[in-house]
């Protein structure tokens, strides 16, 4: 039985390439592209019309009367306005400087345990990937108040104190910490299914050769494992640049440390029906990961496929 399973899904594996490769597979999904990639052109169509123009008519007509003005975004910028002090500027310095950080971390923490984890046998390596698996079910919500204890007044056991207080408010430490400790887990998982099949002769090939771990995970594996890594790493920095909760939590709203999304909530209210305005702070917040995400796109696109196809 176990001889005929592959043949038999031979069949049904061609019929669903045949499928998504056919004519009508083809247009479906340029219609769903465009439709999904209409409300990104008005966004920015809306953010270099003027503000008259914005108020009176919708951004489909700017094709049949074009006008463009960077006003829009020197006022988000620099100058700010309207009831909003300064500009959007300082805040995404800040985002880069907590998203970056945010996102190398937890890949070099996990690239590292998955690789022991897959390749380093020790007794209760199996244990601890369980375990580190389990702890993707723990929901982020639920950690925030406790790690905000931890950050600010240390760690209790009734009067008798076990962890002091770290005093990191004002900084980006908290916000580092939180985003790495929650991406742990899932980055283990995924990065571990990756590096374990690696192949096993290259491996060996290097123990025989009298390569040491680190000269293996240096040399062979970080190499190999590159889509696997841009992959995660894609899905990690847009999810630090796109936070709200774990930065309005550790960093506050002050200038010094809030992210460029903290600084678009509050210009939602203070700009009000200014609808250039919040539309060029909008599209500035999605500049950066669009670039992010077509500069690692081939990996992206490699990691996704990668183990796809065998031979």
């Amino acid at each position: 039985m176990s001889d005929d399973s592959p043949t038999r899904q031979e069949p049904a594996v061609k019929a669903v390439r045949r499928a998504f490769s056919s004519p009508v597979a083809t247009v479906l999904v340029l219609a769903l592209t465009v439709v999904w990639t209409i409300p990104t052109v008005g966004l920015a169509i809306t953010s270099i019309r003027p503000a008259g123009q914005v108020a009176d008519t919708g951004w489909w007509t700017w094709f049949t009367n074009p006008s463009v003005t960077l006003d829009n975004y020197r006022t988000v910028l620099v100058e700010g306005g309207f009831g909003v002090s300064g500009g959007l500027f300082p805040y995404l310095v800040n985002s880069l400087a907590i998203t970056i950080p945010a996102a190398i971390l937890p890949l070099a923490f996990a690239s590292m345990a998955a690789y022991a984890l897959a390749w380093v046998r020790f007794r209760g390596s199996d244990t601890i990937f369980f375990i580190i698996f389990a702890l993707q079910v723990v929901p982020l919500q639920m950690a925030l108040i406790p790690l905000l204890q931890l950050f600010s007044g240390g760690a209790h056991l009734g009067s008798v104190q076990i962890i002091p207080a770290l005093n990191l408010g004002g900084t980006y430490f908290p916000v580092w910490l939180a985003h790495t400790m929650f991406a742990l887990p899932l980055a283990v998982f995924l990065l571990h299914n990756f590096i374990a099949q690696l192949p096993h002769e290259v491996m060996e090939a290097a123990r025989v050769d009298g390569a040491s771990h680190l000269r293996i995970f240096r040399s062979i594996v970080l190499p190999l494992a590159t889509p696997a890594l841009a992959s995660f790493a894609i899905f990690q920095f847009l999810w630090v640049w796109n936070d709200l909760l774990v930065a309005l939590t550790f960093a506050g709203g002050t200038p010094e440390v809030a992210p460029l999304t903290v600084r678009l909530a509050q210009l939602s209210g203070g700009f009000g029906s200014r609808w250039e305005l919040l539309t060029a702070g909008a599209f500035v917040s999605i500049v950066i990961p669009l670039i992010v995400f077509f500069a690692l796109q081939r990996y992206f696109v490699r990691g996704l496929l990668a183990g796809a196809v065998k031979g």
